[in-house]
Formats: structure tokens, C-alpha cells, sequence
């Protein structure tokens, strides 16, 4: 019987953090007091129906923890796109999520970063295109980046068009290898946008790596893709 997506580990051990829940966000906690900086977790969509909420999936909870043993408040936020034309709404959502960790008195609000993954990746076309002062960086791990051939959505959520903005926030993306096509279509147009428009973008390769790779594929080569993009995130974070 093959494992459902929620129950299969995730590539590293880590000690889980302690966890608060508050409403739809999950506050995976770092040891020490004073504010820390926070990254915010994006999770993919549209989920399937009855599949369990992703903050409990293993997946989701090992970043919670790798960041956090990294002295990273990181919040896993949860949201449903129930149709494709719910896009604006999630977005508002999810920028209302994104500010309440902001408001949490353990976190250093000038020093986010936010992590999107796979289909999470059409909604970070508002902060590519806006990106406010606090904003430190944004990571991608294997985004979808232009939609599915027969989708129909709102312009606002294209990220390769968002380039075009002139925002200068520090980029990093996860492309792995063996991703399906449209994904991989995705990140070719976002590569060259990103050229086109004076984007520096750090590309993290996971040549043998599927879609979801960080757990599907247990090998050394995705242990270091993953720990590469929680160094680049760090970095973000540490620069003033």
C-alpha cells in the first residue's frame, strides 16, 4: 500500500520544536528569548479533497523543525483553494496570516522571509511584484510557476510577469530534476523573466529529484538541497 503523502518522512531528522496553534498557523518555536526572525511556509494547492490539514504532514512539520533548531520562529500557515477563482481571497488570507506572525512578541517583525512550495508558488507573485522593507528574501522550492494548461486565473498570480515590477528581494528556488514538465516549464520562464529583468536568482539542483523530492527521494543529494535552501533563507535573515 502505497504511504499517504502526510505520513512520509521527511529526508532529515530533526528534534521536533515545540509547536503552538493558533487559529490556521502553526508557531514551530526556536529555543532562547528576544525576538527571532521568522519564516513563513506556503504550502502547495489546490489539496485534494480530505487530504489532512499540511501542517501535520511530516513534510511541512521537519522544516518547521530544521528551521527552528536554526533559531528561526517558523510558521506553517494552512489555507484551501476550493476553486481557482478563490485565488484573491487566499492571497488576503494569507497576508493576514503573514502579519499576525509579525505581531507575535517573540518575533522580530523587520526580519521575514517566506517559503512557497509547489502550487503555493502562484501566490507569491504579490510579494515578487510589492515587496515591503521587512520582506528579506522569498524561496521556492519546486513552484509551480505558470498554471496548468486548462486553469484559469486571475493575471495578479503569475509570477513570471511579476518580475517585471523592479522589486530587488533576494530570490532562491529549488528545481528538481525529474519535476513534471509543467513545473520545470515554469522555472525555464522564470529563469530567463529573471535575466531579462535584472533578477538575480540563486538556483538550488536536485538533478535526480522528483516533485516533492524532500521526501520521496531519500538520498544524500536531496539532504543537501534542502539543507542549501535553509542556508540561503538563513542568509536572508542575517543581512541587515
Amino acid at each position: 500500500m502505497t504511504t499517504p503523502v502526510a505520513q512520509r518522512p521527511f529526508v532529515l531528522s530533526t528534534p521536533a520544536a515545540p509547536v503552538e496553534r493558533h487559529g490556521n498557523v502553526d508557531l514551530h518555536l526556536p529555543t532562547g528569548d528576544g525576538r527571532a526572525p521568522a519564516v513563513v511556509v506556503v504550502h502547495g494547492a489546490p489539496l485534494p479533497p480530505g487530504v489532512p490539514d499540511p501542517r501535520d504532514w511530516l513534510l511541512y512539520r521537519g522544516y518547521g523543525a530544521l528551521l527552528a533548531e536554526s533559531g528561526v520562529v517558523t510558521a506553517l500557515v494552512s489555507y484551501q483553494v476550493a476553486e481557482l477563482s478563490a485565488l484573491p481571497a487566499t492571497a488576503e488570507d494569507i497576508a493576514t496570516m503573514v502579519e499576525q506572525v509579525r505581531a507575535d512578541p517573540r518575533v522580530d517583525p523587520d526580519r521575514v522571509v517566506l517559503w512557497f512550495f509547489s502550487g503555493g508558488g502562484l501566490l507569491a507573485s504579490d510579494w515578487l511584484r510589492d515587496a515591503p522593507s521587512w520582506l528579506r528574501g522569498i524561496a521556492l522550492t519546486y513552484p509551480l510557476l505558470i498554471p496548468f494548461p486548462d486553469w484559469e486565473i486571475d493575471s495578479r498570480f503569475l509570477p513570471v510577469d511579476a518580475l517585471e515590477a523592479g522589486s530587488t528581494v533576494p530570490l532562491v528556488l529549488t528545481r528538481a530534476g525529474r519535476d513534471i514538465p509543467v513545473v520545470l516549464a515554469g522555472i525555464d520562464a522564470f529563469l530567463t523573466a529573471a535575466t531579462v529583468h535584472g533578477r538575480p536568482v540563486q538556483v538550488i539542483d536536485v538533478p535526480d529529484g522528483q516533485h516533492s523530492f524532500d521526501i520521496l527521494d531519500h538520498s544524500p543529494q536531496s539532504e543537501a538541497a534542502v539543507l542549501a535552501a535553509r542556508d540561503a533563507v538563513l542568509a536572508f535573515l542575517a543581512n541587515n
